[in-house]
């Protein structure tokens, strides 16, 4: 915990200047701490990006990661405020539990559900939830969605190599499709469909999954299933920018 408080005091300090950066010598002092133990600490926040030195004046300034953390968390806010009400209306249109995933490197994470008022039986994700890339129709759409270069590195590190053309070759029929299924994956006699939610600049977001029980499930309950949430993929899609 010490470390971690002084580590987030030294960010606090960097985060304050407006020069360009602080020296080692200047951030022991202004801290309180050895300028052994700030020398120590900056190497540690430098390798993990969140502080970083500048190779003409090695002064020292917040690393990237901050941004990267902060970026990602204005836009999960501003774009999960802007889809939840074609979420909500999914949900009600057919009364099954509707799923928001996003990617997080070999994982995905589930950010949003809204569950149905009139439909008791449901599928408890919860949010936070962290899934394979590899399980699941929202992560199989969302690696459909990517370049195959990264759809190929992700499941690299999930699936035997030698399977490798069998999962491109069935990422490409979930892109030509423009949705995923998946029956019985995490959870016997559950099923679900997803489609891929990307911005205005036509970078991927996450998924839009719906989430359901599959016993007795009949086709033309699935193809309602699908039509209905390609339609909200449509709608999300031009909530978020797309032409």
């Amino acid at each position: 915990m010490q470390a971690l408080e002084r580590a987030m005091s030294v960010a606090a300090l960097l985060a304050d200047n407006e020069n360009g950066g602080l020296s080692i010598s200047e951030l022991a002092q202004r801290s309180g701490l050895p300028l052994s133990t700030m020398h120590r600490m900056l190497k540690s926040m430098t390798d993990v990006r969140l502080a970083e030195q500048d190779e003409t004046t090695k002064l020292y300034r917040l690393g990237p990661l901050w941004m990267e953390y902060g970026l990602r968390i204005y836009d999960s806010i501003d774009y999960i405020s802007k889809i939840r009400p074609e979420l909500e209306r999914l949900a009600r249109e057919v009364n099954e539990s509707i799923y928001l995933s996003r990617p997080s490197g070999t994982e995905a994470v589930v950010m949003e559900r809204i569950d149905s008022e009139h439909n008791p039986i449901r599928i408890n994700d919860k949010l936070g939830l962290r899934i394979p890339m590899h399980i699941g129709a929202a992560n199989k759409v969302m690696l459909a969605a990517m370049p195959d270069a990264e759809s190929r590195k992700i499941l690299g590190q999930l699936v035997p190599e030698e399977t490798l053309p069998e999962w491109m070759e069935m990422l490409g029929g979930v892109r030509d499709a423009g949705y995923a299924e998946s029956h019985g994956e995490r959870t016997q006699g559950t099923s679900s469909v997803a489609v891929a939610v990307k911005d205005g600049l036509g970078s991927l977001i996450g998924a839009v999954s719906i989430g359901f029980i599959s016993y007795d499930l009949s086709d033309d309950r699935l193809q309602f299933l699908v039509e209905k949430l390609k339609e909200a993929g449509t709608r999300i899609a031009v909530k978020l920018g797309a032409g």
